[in-house]
């Protein structure tokens, strides 16, 4: 249980930075309280959409992955970010990400700052 808490704290700073940094990547919200809520719903849907989506999608899109030597995996992780997006939208929270290719910049950011958050934050082991 503390492992998944710590791993949804990290998504939630991984897609803190990317809103931080790309423009297209929006979070609205009136309080920093809200939006602080907002990311921790998302991040918990973003983890959701990687645990049940991702190993399907990875699986129907292994030849792609094995012939551009795993670089398809930046385009299966913006298609997550995307789906993600489309998901906080159907639960109505302020969070949309424009775009395939901002999509793709914002998985790679989320995948690097989520990788050195999960390296410095205790895990539950």
């Amino acid at each position: 249980m503390k492992n998944f808490v710590v791993k949804t704290i990290a998504n939630a700073g991984a897609l803190a930075v990317a809103v931080w940094l790309l423009d297209k990547i929006t979070l609205t919200g009136d309080s920093t309280g809200k939006k602080v809520g907002t990311l921790l719903l998302v991040a918990l849907i973003f983890g959701l959409v990687n645990f049940l989506v991702k190993p399907i999608v990875n699986l129907l899109s292994l030849p792609l992955l094995i012939l551009t030597l795993g670089l398809f995996t930046l385009v299966v992780n913006a298609l997550m970010l995307l789906l993600t997006s489309w998901l906080a939208d159907k639960f109505d929270l302020s969070f949309h990400v424009e775009g395939f290719w901002t999509a793709v910049l914002g998985a790679l950011i989320i995948s690097i700052v989520s990788w050195a958050l999960n390296v410095v934050l205790p895990d539950g082991d």
